[in-house]
């Protein structure tokens, strides 16, 4: 699907991600961009600002109202599904997160059949591999859950559940699906309910305060953090293909520990502070290893996607983002 002169609803718009789709759809001549959101977890200020642009309508619904979603969807062409509650959220109202992750995106299928959507792209990601006992992890990698915290199974299990949705929307009503399985995504725009990217925001707030940052375990458990703008490209590039029900890994395939973490903190702060170790057996937390191996080969292959943001300098964006909000709140 063209992307220039079509309209496209955001689900969970006013987000960090949804921000950076948003900017890139109006770049690329959408024709108009509706950000659907009940701000439980988003931004009101956030939509504000993004609704400035004459093609942006900020509507305030909930994806559990499937009338709201209906009146929404009118001629719409594509869905960006981005609405969920994530691990930490889900974990504190278990409830609430998985009725939002499960019948939510039921609703948000059943909505645009009726409104004859032609194409969704769901958020998903790499929790519905679960706690893999592999360093080489492609899309066919197994669901592995026995040893995974219980709130991180859970998460990964409502995106196995919203994939499978998908599908078989596709195969039944011949709406096109593309699942996007993210790594942890980080950015300007930054909130506070990933788990794995609050290291970074947590680790830069003790540095800049002239405290030593606080790490779980050693420090040399690793993630694939991938950038938020080149997470926002990979749901263009596949609202733009004909690729249709399919998977794909959307990260890096770089490891970075905690503790390299510290150190381009303390590079791009000019400050050198020593990590102290601590664990919070309260916090839900993924798998603590120090190698992952997701591959986005897949995506490289079938959509075109690469990332292009390392890590350093996005966290320097992160970072120039943090401050600017800092003076603007003074």
């Amino acid at each position: 699907m063209e992307i220039r002169g079509k309209r496209f609803l955001l689900t969970g718009g006013a987000s960090l991600i949804g921000s950076h789709v948003t900017e890139r759809l109006l770049a690329g001549g959408a024709a108009s961009v509706v950000l659907f959101d009940d701000y439980s977890l988003g931004s009101p200020e956030l939509a504000a600002a993004l609704g400035r642009d004459a093609r942006v309508r900020v509507v305030r619904g909930d994806i559990l109202r499937p009338n709201e979603l209906f009146d929404a969807l009118e001629d719409v062409d594509g869905v960006f599904a981005l609405a969920a509650f994530l691990t930490l959220p889900l974990s504190q109202n278990p409830v609430l997160g998985m009725d939002v992750n499960v019948r939510g995106m039921l609703n948000v299928l059943e909505a645009c059949r009726w409104r004859g959507v032609k194409k969704v792209v769901f958020s998903s990601s790499v929790a519905t591999f679960g706690d893999p006992d592999t360093t080489d992890i492609d899309e066919d990698t197994p669901f592995r859950w026995q040893h995974a915290q219980p709130a991180t199974t859970l998460y990964g299990a409502t995106k196995i559940i919203g994939e499978c949705l998908g599908r078989l929307y596709k195969q039944r009503y011949g709406i096109d699906f593309v699942a996007l399985r993210y790594s942890t995504v980080y950015g300007e725009r930054q909130h506070l309910r990933g788990i794995n990217a609050l290291h970074i925001v947590e680790a830069y707030q003790a540095i800049k305060a002239g405290r030593r940052p606080v790490l779980p375990g050693d420090g040399t458990q690793a993630y694939d953090y991938v950038y938020a703008g080149d997470v926002a490209r990979a749901n263009l590039m596949a609202m733009a293909s004909a690729v249709t029900e399919e998977s794909f890994i959307i990260a890096t395939g770089v490891d970075t520990s905690l503790n390299e973490i510290v150190k381009i903190l303390g590079r791009l702060t000019n400050r050198d502070l020593e990590p102290e170790y601590r664990t919070d057996p309260s916090k839900p937390r993924t798998q603590m290893k120090p190698k992952l191996g997701y591959s986005p080969a897949k995506a490289k292959r079938l959509l075109g996607w690469a990332p292009e943001v390392a890590i350093e300098d996005g966290i320097e964006r992160l970072i120039r983002w943090t401050e600017a909000e800092r003076v603007s709140d003074r």
